[in-house]
């Protein structure tokens, strides 16, 4: 698909995954792509199968010139609300950048959405971006990616939710898991569903 190219500089991706799970964290990735080695495929995370995904996203670690991924709690979701958990995440994200070298600063970075997190260089939301610039498609996908792998994690040491099949998000069976079991630690008690139904 075509992608909008930055201007020069190390120019980073971010986007999160995980707003609408009613279990879990948030995750966030940033993501600065080589120009030279241009990755084919790239896309909105949500538009790609799970082994697509898999696939892009081992390409995007070893190829990136910089990535990091982070998170935001259940417990800080609840605190501070999803919104700003989600920012306070890229905030981690960018801070995490890692390449060849160790820490990266970018020059700009480009975010998916409406919203920017208060960073130390320009930053910028981009409605979509994460099917308009490549870097933001790299980053949908790492935090997709990672957060799922967070999820099977977490569906280990609780089974009963079945986090390994929806991922935290309020599917008929999650909502009937909370009805029986209550929340757990790791649900969203500032979330309406878990408030309601998350007492056993």
């Amino acid at each position: 698909m075509p992608f909008l190219l930055p201007a020069e500089g190390l120019v980073c991706g971010v986007d999160e995954a995980g707003r609408g799970p009613l279990a879990g964290p948030v995750v966030a990735a940033a993501v600065i792509l080589d120009p030279g080695r241009p990755i084919a495929g790239l896309n909105d995370s949500k538009k790609l199968s799970a082994r697509k995904r898999e696939a892009l996203a081992e390409q995007i670690r070893c190829t990136a010139l910089a990535w990091g991924v982070a998170e935001a709690t259940a417990a800080e979701i609840d605190q501070i609300n999803i919104l700003q958990a989600s920012l306070l995440a890229m905030q981690r994200a960018v801070a995490a950048l890692t390449g060849a070298q160790g820490r990266v600063s970018p020059s700009r970075v480009l975010v998916d959405g409406t919203h920017c997190p208060s960073l130390s260089c320009p930053v910028e939301a981009i409605l979509g971006g994460d099917g308009k610039v490549a870097s933001i498609a790299a980053a949908s996908i790492l935090a997709k990616t990672f957060r799922d792998a967070g999820m099977l994690v977490l569906h280990a040491s609780h089974p009963q939710y079945g986090f390994d099949r929806h991922k935290g998000y309020p599917t008929a069976m999650h909502l009937q898991a909370l009805r029986e079991y209550g929340a757990s630690v790791q649900h969203r008690r500032s979330y309406a569903p878990v408030a309601r139904l998350g007492q056993p």
